[in-house]
C-alpha cells in the first residue's frame, strides 16, 4: 500500500518521511511531491493509495488537488495537513471527501493512527469488492477460530490461514513447532480511537515481522499462532528478535503498551488449541505479575501460595477499617498484592482465593461490629466480590469494596456518648483479646480512660472490664467447641496467663469447667451427626 506526501515546504516533507517508519507499518513511502501540480502529474504512474497533503500551497491548493485526485482515483484516501487550526477549511475538506484533517504540529503517534485508520478502511473496501475475496477472508477467520480457539482441527490438512505463508516461502510447516500468543495493547486515547484499531495496527506490524504467523482479534485482545524454531525463537524473524525485542519495536513505533502471554510449545498446528488454552491461563496473571511477557513454562511450575489472610492480618484490617483512614487502607491493599506477587509459588487460583478472603474478612468485621453495637439490621452489602471478567480481582476493585465497608460503618455512627461507646466496642472486636485494655481503647479514641470507663458504664450498664471478660468467655466457648487446642493454650490466646484463674472464671460464667464444657459440646455434636 503506497503513501504520497505533498507539501511545498521541504522541512515538512523530509520530517514526515523520516520521523515515521513507514515500512514497519506495512506501507511503501513514495518520493514526496513538492507541489500539487507535481502530485497530479504523477498520479497515473504512482497510483498512491493514501495522500497526505498540505492544505495551503502556492498554485493549486491541497483541497483542489484532493478534489482532482478523487476524480482520477476514487478509492484514494486523502489526509489534509494544516499549519493552522482552521475549522472552515476542515468543513470544506470533509465536504470534498477528505477523510481526515490533521495539524502539522500533531505528534507522530497521531499521524500514525490516522494513516492506519485510512489503511484499515482501504483493506475493508478491497476485501469487500468481490464475493470471492469476502469468502476467502471469512473462511480464514472461521478456520482460525475453529482450529485455535475452539480446538476443532481437520486432521491431515494445513489451514489456509497459515499455509499460504509456507507455500510462498517454499518451507515445510512440519519442520517447525508452534505457539499461541495472547496480546493486550493499551495507550491510544481520544475521539475516534478504539481498542480494535490499536490491535489492528499491532497485527499489521507483527504480520510483517513474523512471516509464519496468523492473527485474529478476539474481544479486547489479539490471538496469534506462531511457527517457532527448535530454540523457541519466532520463525522467520530477525536473529535478535526475541519476544521482548519484538514487542519493544511495536511499542516504540505505535506509542503503546503491550503485554504478551505465551502458551506452551506444541509440535503441530493441529495442537494449536492446547497452546491457546495454556496462553489463556497465563493471561490471567497480568493483574498479579508486572512482567510484560509471561511464558507458560514459568507459570506451569507454580504449586500455589497464600490463600487466606492470617488472624493477624484480619485484625490489622479491622483496625484500619475502624480508623476510617482511606490512605492507610489503600497501602494495606497494595501490600497484600505485593506479597502475593512476590511469592514465586502463587497461582492465579491461590491469589484470587486470598483476595476474596480479604473481601470476606472485611465483611465479617462489619457484620460483627454492627451486631456488637446493636445495628445488625443495617447490614446492606454482599459478603464477597465478583470479578467483571475472567481475571484476577483488580486492586482498585478490592480497595473500593473495603472502602465501601469502611464508609458504611462510619456513616451509621453519630456523635455523642453512645457513639464513643460503639466505637470502643468496635475497636475491641477488631483487636486481639489477649492484650486489650481500657487504656489502649481510650488512647485510640483520644479519650481519657476514666472518662471512657464512665461513659461505658452509663451507656451499657456494665463496666468495660466485665464487657471484655464476657467477650473472652464467649471466645473461649467457641474455641473449646471447635478447636483441639489445650485449655492452657486457649487461656493464653484470650488473655489469661494463669490457667487456673481462667478455669475458675469460666466456671463462674458458664457453670462448667472448660474440660466439662468441651466434653459436653463434642458429645452433642456426635449425637447430631449420628442422627
Amino acid at each position: 500500500m503506497k503513501v504520497l506526501i505533498v507539501d511545498d515546504e521541504e522541512i515538512i516533507r523530509e520530517g514526515l518521511s523520516s520521523v515515521i517508519s513507514w515500512s514497519e507499518l506495512g506501507l511503501t513511502l513514495l518520493p514526496p511531491a513538492s507541489s500539487a501540480e507535481e502530485a497530479l502529474e504523477r498520479l497515473p504512474v504512482d497510483k498512491p493509495h493514501i495522500i497526505l497533503t498540505d492544505i495551503r500551497m502556492s498554485g493549486i491548493t491541497g483541497l483542489e488537488m484532493a478534489d482532482e485526485a478523487k476524480e482520477r482515483l476514487p478509492d484514494v484516501e486523502i489526509i489534509i495537513l494544516s499549519g493552522h487550526n482552521d475549522f472552515a477549511y476542515a468543513q470544506k475538506a470533509i465536504r470534498q471527501g477528505v477523510v481526515d484533517y490533521l495539524l502539522k504540529t500533531s505528534p507522530p503517534e497521531d499521524i500514525i493512527q490516522t494513516v492506519l485508520k485510512a489503511k484499515q478502511r482501504l483493506q475493508e473496501r478491497w476485501a469487500d469488492k468481490t464475493r470471492e475475496d469476502r469468502m476467502a477472508r471469512d473462511e480464514k477467520e472461521r478456520q482460525f477460530y475453529k482450529w485455535v480457539i475452539q480446538g476443532e482441527p481437520v486432521p491431515g490438512e494445513l489451514p489456509s490461514f497459515i499455509g499460504e505463508s509456507f507455500t510462498r516461502a517454499g518451507e515445510d510447516p512440519g519442520a517447525y513447532h508452534w505457539q499461541v500468543l495472547i496480546l493486550e495493547a493499551q495507550g491510544w486515547n481520544g475521539p475516534g480511537y478504539s481498542a480494535s484499531l490499536l490491535l489492528f495496527a499491532v497485527q499489521n506490524m507483527l504480520q510483517d515481522l513474523l512471516p509464519y504467523s496468523a492473527f485474529a482479534i478476539q474481544k479486547d485482545s489479539l490471538v496469534g499462532l506462531m511457527a517457532v524454531g527448535a530454540g523457541g525463537e519466532p520463525a522467520g524473524a530477525e536473529p535478535q528478535d526475541g519476544w521482548l525485542h519484538l514487542i519493544g519495536r511495536v511499542e516504540n513505533l505505535l506509542k503503546c503498551n503491550i503485554r504478551l502471554a505465551i502458551g506452551e510449545t506444541v509440535t503441530s498446528v493441529e495442537q494449536a488449541h492446547q497452546s491457546y488454552t495454556a496462553a489463556a491461563s497465563v493471561f490471567r496473571y497480568f493483574h498479579l505479575l508486572s512482567s510484560k511477557v509471561l511464558d507458560y513454562r514459568v507459570i506451569a511450575s507454580r504449586q500455589g501460595g497464600k490463600m487466606l489472610l492470617s488472624q493477624e492480618e484480619e485484625t490489622a484490617l479491622g483496625t484500619l477499617l475502624l480508623d476510617n483512614d482511606p490512605v492507610a487502607l489503600n497501602r494495606w491493599v497494595e501490600g497484600l498484592y505485593e506479597t502475593l506477587s512476590a511469592d514465586p509459588q502463587s497461582t492465579f487460583e491461590s491469589a484470587e482465593a486470598c483476595l476474596q478472603s480479604a473481601a470476606v474478612a472485611g465483611y465479617r468485621w462489619l457484620e460483627r461490629t454492627l451486631r456488637t453495637t446493636g445495628r445488625e439490621e443495617e447490614l446492606r452489602m454482599e459478603p464477597w466480590l465478583q470479578t467483571e471478567r475472567e481475571g484476577l480481582l483488580p486492586r482498585g476493585a478490592l480497595f473500593r469494596y473495603l472502602h465501601e465497608i469502611m464508609d458504611h460503618y462510619h456513616t451509621h455512627l453519630g456523635d455523642g456518648s453512645e457513639a464513643h461507646v460503639r466505637r470502643a466496642k468496635a475497636f475491641v472486636e477488631s483487636s486481639s483479646l489477649r492484650e486489650i485494655s481500657l487504656q489502649q481503647v481510650a488512647g485510640h479514641l483520644h479519650l481519657h480512660p476514666g472518662h471512657l470507663g464512665e461513659l461505658f458504664r452509663k451507656v451499657t450498664g456494665t463496666t468495660f472490664g466485665d464487657y471484655v471478660t464476657e467477650l473472652r468467655m464467649k471466645r473461649a466457648m467457641e474455641l473449646l467447641a471447635a478447636s483441639p487446642a489445650k485449655v492452657s493454650e486457649i487461656s493464653l490466646l484470650i488473655g489469661y496467663e494463669d490457667v487456673k484463674y481462667f478455669s475458675r472464671l469460666f466456671k463462674k460464667h458458664v457453670g462448667k469447667t472448660p474440660s466439662e464444657y468441651r466434653e459436653e459440646t463434642q458429645a452433642g455434636s456426635e449425637v447430631k451427626a449420628w442422627n
